[in-house]
């Protein structure tokens, strides 16, 4: 009896080891739900029904994106963080994923251990505008300009805890200057009281400020990547400007939740980093003001773990609260 169980059991487990490559290999065999954690026809939407369409084309089954807006885009990343770990569902969602664990303390899931990383999908600089009327015509002399006045300059973020606030805190902190943040509901107030004299900076998407900036009514410092974008190669990055080090892009990434099966996190990887590699693909990209990425699993991990401790201290420097 003791000889059949233990036969019995090295047979099951020659069985998974055998079936286990087979069953990756017929994925997906239904339809997959790919949820946004942001309103419809939003960038984030945008860049993950351009995915999704291409899945669904390349896997010759339906790829479903499914809003589930709310909450800094914890409700999205709940829901596929507690669903099946089978790969047919998958979570598109920006950098506040890294961010998340510094300003929602109390959490129903943890956004770094519930969830795994797939593939970066593109990254999304800033741009650092100030009024043209502005004396400083550089990173560096903006630097120099806030020293001289401490506590005078004023720049506007899109509401407390938002990636375009924690933008403009990391230059505070990295640049060693004081200038107070000043939060709207939006972009749009924000612009408006930016052009209007009421503040003097902003980091601001290339989407709604590059715009303003080649009609002459904004300036462009220096753009928040690592390197310069394909976006807008002519604007300096602010690590060039004079702020070594600085980097304040969002992130687009596909994650999903963890325990799904290693060969259908690299599958989906792989057929994401193709697609990413279209001239079409790309060239929507940069129309949305976004880099393509499509790195290795790998690497987008270290890249959320980065980011998740960077912001930790920004958030906890600056005292950002959600709003």
């Amino acid at each position: 009896m003791f000889l059949r169980t233990v036969l019995r059991g090295a047979l099951s487990a020659m069985l998974a080891v055998l079936i286990g490559p087979a069953v990756a290999e017929v994925y997906p065999d239904k339809p997959v739900r790919m949820v946004v954690p942001f309103p419809a026809g939003g960038p984030t939407d945008v860049l993950a029904r351009l995915i999704a369409q291409k899945l669904t084309e390349k896997w010759k089954q339906p790829v479903l994106v499914d809003n589930r807006p709310g909450a800094g885009a914890n409700i999205g990343a709940e829901i596929v963080a507690k669903s099946k770990p089978d790969g047919y569902t998958l979570l598109m969602t920006t950098s506040a994923l890294a961010v998340a664990p510094s300003l929602y303390p109390k959490l129903n899931y943890d956004p770094l251990k519930d969830l795994s990383p797939v593939v970066n999908v593109a990254y999304a600089p800033f741009l650092l505008v100030v009024r043209p009327e502005m004396p400083a015509k550089s990173v560096q002399e903006l630097i120099a300009l806030a020293r001289s006045q401490p506590g005078q300059i004023m720049f506007a973020s899109t509401g407390s805890g938002t990636p375009l606030h924690l933008a403009g805190e990391l230059f505070k902190t990295m640049a060693g200057i004081d200038i107070v943040h000043v939060p709207y509901k939006g972009s749009a107030p924000a612009l408006t009281d930016l052009l209007g004299g009421q503040v003097q900076m902003m980091f601001d998407s290339p989407i709604t400020s590059l715009p303003l900036v080649r009609g002459g009514k904004l300036r462009a410092l220096g753009i928040s990547s690592a390197t310069r974008s394909l976006v807008a190669l002519e604007i300096p990055t602010i690590a060039e400007g004079g702020v070594p080090g600085y980097e304040g892009a969002l992130w687009y990434g596909l994650l999903v939740p963890t325990g799904v099966d290693s060969s259908i996190v690299n599958s989906i990887n792989r057929d994401v980093v193709a697609i990413i590699g279209q001239p079409e693909v790309r060239a929507r990209f940069v129309d949305l003001g976004a880099d393509p990425v499509g790195n290795q699993v790998e690497q987008f991990k270290s890249e959320i773990e980065r980011d998740a401790r960077k912001w930790a201290i920004i958030v906890r420097k600056s005292g950002a609260t959600v709003q």
